[in-house]
């Protein structure tokens, strides 16, 4: 299992999925050009002292992320798709894919997944945070896969 981040704007954001891949020991792989320097303070402070244990790819594209990336399935979380991850069936090795806070991703990645998927929520809202949603959706998948940490 893996996340993915397209094109990230909030340095915040990806901090905090540096931590839950860090405590989690779930890699995150990042797909640049991103909104922010990846050396951001922000980024360091949202990650805290568990991006050391984090184990992170940075891809200078999303070209380069096609060809380069580990084996497995491409799953889309996206508010346009109509299964939702509780219905979806997971697989060890997929790659969660999340895209930008202000824009999704383009048409073009879209069409490349092998799956989208969705956190249902109450009509009328537009989305959770892209943290928030890896969250949950990670917490389903790494379930159905057995692929949570061992307790300590």
């Amino acid at each position: 299992m893996r996340l993915a981040l397209f094109q990230p704007d909030i340095p915040q954001n990806a901090g905090a999925l540096l931590r839950l891949g860090a405590c989690l020991g779930i890699p995150l792989d990042l797909i640049e050009p991103a909104g922010f320097l990846i050396d951001d303070r922000k980024l360091a402070r949202a990650a805290l002292d568990y991006a050391a244990a984090a184990e992170l790819t940075r891809y200078s594209s999303w070209e380069r992320y096609r060809a380069d990336r580990p084996p497995g399935r491409l799953v889309l979380l996206t508010t346009r798709a109509s299964t939702s991850h509780l219905d979806f069936i997971f697989q060890a090795d997929d790659a969660l894919l999340l895209g930008r806070e202000s824009a999704g991703v383009p048409d073009d990645v879209r069409r490349v997944c092998d799956g989208e998927i969705r956190v249902p929520m109450r009509p009328g809202l537009r989305s959770l945070n892209v943290a928030l949603a890896a969250a949950l959706v990670l917490g389903e998948a790494l379930r159905q896969t057995k692929g949570f940490p061992e307790a300590a």
